[in-house]
């Protein structure tokens, strides 16, 4: 039986590249998928594709409203929600000079998108997973969230935040067996956000789909799982697999 059978999964930045891997891979393990992002067109053409069920609900992470009416689709479509994966998101923004020349708007764009984004998500769906007494919240952050890097402070910024809304998710999850856990790739990933590179340069990132063993076994954890942790998708398979 496929891991994940009948699962119903909330995957956000669904359209394309890490998201869209995991979208994949989940569906592959017979979750049901609700992809969201902002590009109807490429979510269509993703879950046309999928084995599974699978529902479209395009919406922007930082509209509140857009994110309720997800949540909502959800429930009317498949009554319940087993796994988000919040991971849409923007990468780092290199300032140069640093964080005296970040403007406002270069850092409300990359807190609201990686951080507000996510508490969005996280704050409608935390309640129909109380109610069932289940669940897994995977943020996908960064090695950037437990480290620091000059140059892109609105990125680091919102990374930092997201691994305390995880650890402070995992702790209010507890006593209502909704586990909450970070997840990065290891490193940088060939996917749109890198296609600035030179050949050679994307030749030695990782590959979109290297979080997607990880991913899958963090959404098949019950409610006794590992929570509040933060790794990287390499440690996640070696603690979990």
């Amino acid at each position: 039986m496929p891991v994940l059978e009948d699962d119903v999964v909330i995957v956000t930045g669904a359209s394309r590249g890490l998201g869209k891997s995991m979208v994949e891979r989940f569906s592959a393990e017979g979750a049901r998928v609700v992809l969201t992002a902002r590009d109807e067109d490429r979510l269509s053409e993703v879950a046309a594709d999928l084995p599974t069920e699978s529902l479209v609900v395009p919406a922007d992470v930082r509209d509140s409203d857009a994110v309720a009416n997800v949540i909502e689709q959800t429930i009317e479509a498949f009554g319940r929600i087993d796994t988000l994966v919040n991971n849409a998101g923007v990468a780092p923004m290199d300032s140069d000079g640093g964080l005296v020349n970040v403007t406002d708007e270069e850092w409300e764009a990359v807190l609201e998108i990686n951080l507000t984004g996510v508490f969005c998500f996280t704050r409608e769906v935390l309640p129909h997973m109380y109610d069932q007494e289940r669940g897994n919240v995977i943020n996908i952050s960064s090695g950037l969230g437990r480290r620091a890097m000059a140059g892109v402070g609105p990125y680091v910024s919102s990374k930092w935040g997201l691994e305390g809304l995880t650890r402070t998710t995992a702790l209010e999850g507890e006593e209502h067996g909704v586990n909450a856990n970070a997840l990065d790739p290891g490193g940088r990933v060939d996917t749109d956000i890198w296609a600035h590179l030179p050949d050679e340069e994307r030749e030695q990132i990782l590959d979109p789909d290297v979080m997607d063993d990880a991913a899958v076994l963090l959404a098949a954890q019950g409610p006794d799982g590992v929570s509040g942790e933060s790794m990287d998708a390499e440690d996640w398979e070696e603690r979990l697999g």
